[in-house]
């Protein structure tokens, strides 16, 4: 494993994936904005991290992946000469990322009117959850609480009384930092004809909002019930559910085309007796059948009736178990580097094949001193000597 990044092991332009050649100043925050990161170096991008001394609250050290594939760099951002450290990286970058409170980057000299002052064509984003306007903008929060006000949160979940939250995955990064990734590549594209950058404001409130689109037509086609378990794709269903299996485990069932249907019933040996598809008032009799079923047979048996058909079966894996799934084997979806297993870059491409880069750094500033000198920052040893800059050995 890299444990200290060297001007041998390590230049600019390493990236083979299409962002090869763009170059991202990130001001290091934890949870979205660092997954923003990890998707622009996984795509080729050259991202240098830009950390506090110490490192971040719950972050940091070699098995972080949300750090993977940049340098990192410590800066003392309250010494007005760490500012102009970044303002010159900026000077020659296409992206900066930031995912402070609003008005922060502003008070630190690094804000979008300081850094177009040096790179027009700068584009600057910024990730918060609540966005940098409105009567919460300042408040804390975390990712249940921007999902909860979107009306996301409350259809979530197979309990009709409580909602469920699925960890961080639907505000922080489905939200969140996919969303910045969209604006800030979308910039990027608008910036090669105008030769102008801009800011992005990418909050998580907005993005969970629009990812809920779907539900927003079934909502005014009257197609949707506000209460959960009641609906087609939340488990109000039969045919779209989670069942339990002989050994404890679970299959998530999701045959919801009238011949899918048919071949999940065939194979689950009820064809003769389960009620019609869409029979509504039998959808009791349905899904009691269909468990019953399922409890005959471990999850490893049903695996092997159901593999590869058309019936939409799959075990319901943990995230230790998946990478050893056939298919996620073959596509290499979960790879080993660096002694760690981790999710390949995704997407992919025809030709210009995302790879995976440095890894995660055992420590903040522990690429200081190499990162400054190939992003020609001058005189880093006396930045280093004077404590503006950290480097950690």
């Amino acid at each position: 494993m890299i444990t200290r990044m060297t001007l041998e092991s390590y230049e600019l332009g390493q990236g083979t994936g299409p962002l090869r050649g763009i170059k991202v100043v990130e001001i290091a925050g934890i949870g979205p904005s660092p997954h923003a990161c990890t998707i622009l170096a996984d795509l080729g991008a050259d991202v240098i991290r830009v950390e506090r001394p110490g490192g971040q609250l719950l972050t940091g050290g070699a098995h972080d992946l949300l750090n993977r594939g940049r340098p990192s760099v410590a800066l003392n951002l309250k010494d007005p000469a760490a500012a102009e450290v970044v303002l010159d990286l900026v000077a020659g970058a296409d992206v900066l990322i930031e995912g402070m409170r609003p008005g922060v980057t502003e008070r630190l000299g690094i804000g979008p009117e300081a850094c177009h002052a040096r790179n027009p064509r700068l584009v600057y984003g910024r990730m918060t959850g609540w966005g940098q306007e409105g009567p919460w903008s300042q408040a804390a929060g975390h990712d249940m609480n921007y999902i909860a006000i979107t009306g996301t949160l409350h259809g979530l979940g197979q309990v009709k009384g409580t909602p469920q939250f699925p960890a961080n995955l639907v505000g922080d990064f489905g939200g969140g930092s996919t969303y910045l990734v969209i604006g800030i590549l979308a910039a990027l594209l608008e910036a090669k004809v105008s030769g102008q950058g801009q800011v992005v404001d990418a909050a998580i409130v907005d993005g969970t909002a629009h990812l809920n689109t779907m539900l927003a037509a079934f909502l005014a086609g009257n197609t949707y019930k506000e209460e959960r378990v009641s609906n087609l794709l939340d488990g109000g269903t039969p045919f779209y559910s989670i069942y339990e299996t002989a050994d404890g485990e679970h299959m998530s069932v999701g045959c919801l085309e009238p011949q899918f249907f048919a071949a999940f019933t065939e194979l689950l040996g009820v064809t003769d007796t389960i009620p019609g598809q869409f029979e509504f008032d039998r959808f009791d009799e349905m899904r009691a059948l269909i468990a019953s079923k399922f409890k005959e047979k471990t999850r490893d048996e049903w695996c092997a009736i159901f593999d590869g058909t058309d019936a939409c079966v799959a075990p319901i894996l943990k995230f230790s178990e998946a990478v050893d799934h056939p298919h996620m084997k073959a596509r290499e979806i979960l790879v080993e580097k660096d002694g760690l297993v981790q999710p390949a870059p995704a997407p992919r491409f025809s030709r210009t094949e995302a790879t995976l880069g440095l890894p995660p750094s055992p420590r903040a500033g522990a690429h200081t001193r190499d990162a400054l000198v190939l992003w020609g920052i001058e005189d880093v040893d006396g930045l280093i000597e004077r404590g503006v800059a950290v480097q950690v050995d």
